[in-house]
């Protein structure tokens, strides 16, 4: 263990600098991180690095997927579910479908198993990458909602795919009716256990009453728990983690206080920023072992570069069609929906746009390396050549596709021109709202309190002056618990007004974060 450590904490460190780089540069951090590592898995006499795939899938994808869906608004999701779902599993799907022909018919030795067993690997796009990448440009909230609600679910249905394709590799037959009932209950069964344990859980916060610390500590063990109970059980971990985590995520107001809601998004953000950090270094660092495994095939490296750039393209272009398969199916049957755009052909560029945001990553590894070496005591037919095939197209999609993204949003100028409500003025209406809102709950309360209450009048006219006031030696217990309820107010206020489809649920969640940030100040008086 003690000369792990030092390779450990070299990583973390590498991570910050290269972020701090990444940023400076105006790039995406995995960018530099995987390109990091193919630097440093050059050097001379660095021992070779092995992933264990259980590693990936066990201890780094619960945490992310149960982050990213505290993190996504709900409300954009549930308004774009029709794309959100058509991108997640027929896309997927359909790209699977697509690497298997051409693996079956280019690739010397690939069955249509092994083809959709490939498919299934590299199907999904990566959530951090995109995320990572896009926050350097302009994109409008639907795009977004899309890109992270498509993220958070087709990790479920690519690893679904696997599944089966494995099983199809290994027994040479695929039965029909007992994949169908072993999909539903792998979507339905994982759903279901993650809603129950998540609701568990959220009992259980309030039960106990915990102290920030440890209400943070229980929140970083809970995906865990819903990934391997959902996998012992034979269903899809992934889902029961999404599904827990948006459950989780409505009720934070509920079973979280203001202290464990402001420490815990800290915790998160660095957990997650590190987590994303090892395992796209991780990537980079894995190449010696992957060439070195198709060698010992008899692969020529060359050839096996080609077979990556190949099924890239096929990749790329399968998105894209969907991209503008999926637009047309909306101009047909929800005409309401379609962003509106100055002409005909930027509205046609906007599938393109969204069709090359398909950067691969962490779960593509994962799966890749969670290939049996053996089975059915035989070596499991070009698992090296999977392995090569996936690691080129993680690195021309992150590269490729990752640094040319933003000049090609900005260069379109699609998205400047479909404008949208613009986020300061929402902030400025919401919290004038508020104010509206709270000094007349105080007024109410004025006819028969605050005649005779200094304290009380003072907080009256701390609101009349927009919360400026200084002096806080006011503040007497009584006090205190008025303006605990008036930020409760404030809460519920906001509440309501998210369920307004025209207010970014991004800029509720800031301005809940506010009043948590001065609850505590309160606290501390």
């Amino acid at each position: 263990m003690h000369t792990l450590l030092p390779f450990f904490l070299a990583m973390v460190a590498a991570i910050v600098l290269l972020n701090i780089l990444a940023t400076k540069l105006r790039i995406a951090y995995p960018i530099l991180l995987v390109l990091a590592g193919l630097m440093i898995s050059f050097v001379p006499g660095l021992p070779m690095v092995r992933v264990d795939p259980d590693l990936i899938f066990l201890i780094f994808l619960p945490p992310l997927l149960f982050e990213a869906a505290w993190s996504i608004s709900f409300k954009e999701m549930k308004k774009w579910w029709r794309m959100i779902g058509s991108f997640a599993f027929l896309v997927v799907f359909f790209t699977a479908m697509s690497v298997a022909i051409f693996a079956n018919h280019f690739i010397p030795g690939f069955t249509i198993g092994l083809g959709f067993l490939l498919g299934g690997i590299v199907s999904p796009p990566d959530a951090v990458s995109t995320g990572a990448i896009t926050r350097f440009v302009k994109i409008p909230k639907s795009t977004s909602a899309i890109l992270e609600g498509e993220s958070l679910l087709n990790d479920a249905s690519s690893l679904i795919i696997f599944r089966f394709a494995l099983i199809a590799v290994g027994t040479g037959q695929f039965i029909w009716q007992e994949a169908a009932a072993s999909f539903v209950w792998m979507i339905v069964g994982g759903m279901g256990i993650g809603l129950i344990l998540a609701w568990i859980f959220v009992q259980l916060h309030k039960f106990l009453d915990t102290e920030p610390a440890s209400d943070v500590a229980l929140t970083l063990i809970e995906p865990y728990f819903m990934y391997l109970i959902a996998e012992l059980l034979g269903s899809s971990g992934v889902l029961a983690v999404v599904a827990g985590g948006l459950y989780m995520s409505s009720k934070r107001l509920i079973f979280l206080n203001s202290a464990s809601r402001i420490k815990g998004y800290s915790v998160w953000e660095s957990f997650v920023f590190i987590l994303n950090g090892v395992v796209f270094l991780l990537i980079g660092l894995e190449l010696p072992e992957i060439v070195a495994g198709i060698r010992s095939e008899g692969v020529q490296l060359r050839t096996a570069i080609g077979y990556g750039v190949m099924v890239t393209g096929v990749l790329i272009l399968a998105r894209i069609i969907s991209a503008y398969a999926a637009m047309v199916a909306t101009i047909i049957f929800r005409p309401s929906v379609v962003p509106q755009a100055p002409s005909i052909k930027r509205r046609f560029l906007m599938p393109l746009v969204l069709g090359w945001t398909g950067m691969r990553g962490v779960v593509s590894l994962a799966a890749a390396l969670a290939i049996p070496v053996t089975m059915n005591s035989e070596a499991f037919p070009h698992r090296n050549l999977i392995l090569f095939i996936t690691f080129v197209v993680i690195l021309l999609t992150l590269v490729i596709q990752g640094l040319t993204l933003p000049s090609i949003i900005k260069r379109s100028g699609l998205f400047e021109v479909l404008g949208g409500t613009d986020d300061m003025e929402v902030r400025k209406k919401i919290k004038y709202g508020l104010r509206e809102h709270i000094y007349g709950k105080l007024k109410h309360k004025s006819q028969h309190t605050f005649k005779e209450n200094p304290g009380l009048e003072r907080i009256m006219k701390h609101w009349e002056d927009k919360m400026n006031a200084s002096d806080d030696s006011w503040m007497s217990n009584e006090s205190k618990e008025l303006f605990y309820e008036l930020l409760e107010n404030q809460r519920e206020y906001l509440t309501e007004l998210n369920k307004d489809p025209k207010i970014d649920e991004e800029i509720i969640r800031q301005q809940l974060y506010q009043i948590d940030l001065e609850e505590e100040r309160i606290k501390s008086i």
